[in-house]
């Protein structure tokens, strides 16, 4: 049976002090749970690995739990094949990503069974400022870096949901999958 490549996205590690893991240590963990090609990018939790296991939820599950036991956090991850990530940048929405002097772009990144129309539902913009777009597996958002302090991204924190997701900026999107293509040559 054929390994599918994974992206591991943890939320809320190596922020503001708190939950810090060395990547060596994530890399370690991953490699004890039985993944191969573990590899991880920037201090933020981004792990790359391939599993025989098709489903991303019991993934999800083991992930969560065992990083929750090794580093004593309540560990939450997003988990998305390489064919999704794929998709998500593919079906940007025209043009994000494409004024990084003007804007900042972010991409939010859900876990099942929260989806991009319910956080559309739910959060709110700031005129002239933000901009989102609810893709099909993705939520994606932008905001004018002159007016960012005037952004209403950092009030999803507020949100029940925000414990259902995690953000990553357009340009650690797009290395990830850089990151993932090259493995897939």
């Amino acid at each position: 049976m054929k390994n599918i490549q994974y992206l591991a996205l943890l939320r809320g590690i190596n922020v503001g002090g708190k939950n810090i893991i060395k990547m060596a240590d994530l890399k370690a963990s991953f490699e004890s749970m039985g993944f191969s090609d573990v590899t991880t990018y920037i201090q933020s939790g981004n792990v790359m690995f391939t599993s025989a296991e098709k489903d991303k939820l019991k993934l999800a599950r083991q992930i969560e739990k065992n990083l929750s036991k090794t580093f004593n956090y309540a560990s939450l991850v997003v988990v998305v094949s390489y064919q999704e990530l794929q998709k998500i940048v593919k079906s940007a929405p025209q043009g994000f990503g494409g004024e990084p002097d003007n804007y900042r772009y972010d991409v939010v990144f859900l876990k099942d069974p929260l989806t991009p129309a319910e956080v559309m539902e739910q959060v709110s913009l700031k005129e002239g400022v933000d901009q989102a777009y609810a893709g099909e597996i993705a939520f994606y958002f932008s905001r004018l870096t002159s007016r960012a302090v005037q952004s209403r991204l950092n009030k999803i924190a507020s949100l029940p949901i925000y414990k259902s997701m995690t953000i990553r900026n357009w340009n650690t999107t797009t290395k990830l999958l850089a990151l993932m293509e090259k493995e897939n040559l």
